[in-house]
């Protein structure tokens, strides 16, 4: 099996690399604190300039047509530097994936050229609500076609760069009577629509630089043109493009894990305890040896579903081992990193704490770890029953 990468692919992973480390790296702290939030944005329109936004988008429509290995690729470099942009760019990407799978050629026309080129800051991903987390199906949005318009109602909660985003996809329930997942219908929300109110940011533990926001809508009104796909096949679209962003989080878990232990490595080899540098010690030499062996195998698990996404393939139960994998290992490798550091990992002088912080909600966010047990049990089960 030849794992070696494409030219195209290493020219993209050097191109993120490089962008990472010249203009993220040297502002993720301040961006983490609340600071430069006007370079935050700066740098989400560069990304989209390099061909960042819509890296598995065709190129009649504005996109790269990289592939989804280039993605987990480029997603990996960001979020080695800076995880609240990273977090932004696999949001945008599938955003403008579900526009390009699904929507009409005119809808793409409209909006995929906007996502891919940075006219948009970012798009938004409106599924979950208070009720309807992992379950989505049990969603209450709601929306009722007047005349030429749909009328939405209802909230949506923990919603990525909400208040920057060009256009948002949105599920809502359109036949009450259906049974439950068979009435959602699927719309695209510009974000002047009249009714969509953007709460302020939540607070939150860690990936302080992209903004989480409620997204109400009140009575928005939005052209009969704006639903997307089938009327009431809403449910199977999140369920699949979720599955996509899926190698997007476990992605960027594995550039913040790589980030904590390059750094915690460079530092046991320059500090030194009874007299020599703590590399030497066999204990944290074995700590260092298990890290970068979990991380590797991250690797490995995200570019395996990639492939199969980029190839049509089945991958929804590689997607979810390689997710639930990397996030995992992403945090308990971030905790021993900043061991590694002693003291000095829990001060916000080194960037440590930062990562642990940052990895967190990569276990939590696109299905919680629980949920991806869920749905790798569920494909192993049913690829005997069928």
């Amino acid at each position: 099996m030849d794992l070696s990468l494409s030219q195209e692919q290493q020219m993209i992973q050097d191109a993120a690399a490089s962008f990472a480390a010249g203009e993220l790296a040297p502002v993720s702290a301040a961006i983490d604190a609340g600071q430069n939030r006007e370079v935050f944005l700066a740098n989400l329109k560069k990304l989209a300039e390099l061909g960042f936004m819509g890296l598995n988008v065709d190129a009649n429509y504005g996109g790269t047509e990289a592939g989804v290995v280039a993605f987990s690729l480029a997603i990996t470099e960001v979020a080695k530097a800076c995880a609240s942009t990273a977090v932004t760019m696999s949001v945008t990407n599938m955003v403008a994936e579900v526009i390009q799978s699904v929507a009409n050629d005119e809808q793409k026309q409209r909006y995929l050229p906007k996502l891919c080129s940075g006219e948009y800051a970012a798009g938004g991903f409106c599924l979950t609500e208070a009720t309807a987390g992992s379950d989505p199906a049990a969603m209450r949005a709601t929306a009722v076609q007047e005349g030429d318009e749909w009328v939405l109602n209802g909230t949506k909660l923990y919603i990525t760069s909400a208040e920057y985003a060009g256009v948002f996809v949105v599920w809502a329930v359109t036949d009450k009577d259906a049974r439950k997942g068979k009435g959602i219908s699927c719309f695209l929300v510009e974000a002047d629509a009249p009714g969509l109110i953007v709460s302020p940011a939540e607070k939150k533990m860690g990936q302080h630089g992209s903004a989480t926001n409620e997204v109400i809508f009140d009575n928005c009104r939005i052209p009969a043109g704006a639903l997307m796909g089938g009327l009431n096949q809403g449910f199977k679209i999140a369920v699949s493009e979720l599955a996509g962003g899926r190698i997007g989080v476990g992605s960027l878990a594995l550039g913040i894990a790589t980030a904590a232990m390059d750094y915690s490595r460079a530092y046991i080899v320059e500090r030194e305890q009874f007299g020599q540098a703590l590399s030497n010690f066999q204990g944290l030499q074995w700590m260092l040896s298990d890290a970068y062996t979990e991380i590797e195998a991250a690797r490995l698990l995200l570019m395996s579903a990639a492939y199969l996404k980029e190839n049509g393939q089945p991958f929804n139960k590689q997607a979810a081992m390689a997710k639930l994998f990397a996030t995992e290992k992403a945090n308990q490798i971030c905790y021993t990193a900043l061991q590694l550091l002693g003291g000095a990992g829990y001060l916000q002088d080194h960037p440590l704490e930062r990562y642990a912080r940052d990895a967190r909600i990569t276990s939590i966010y696109e299905g919680t770890s629980q949920v991806q047990k869920i749905i790798i049990a569920r494909e192993l089960l049913s690829e005997i029953s069928s």
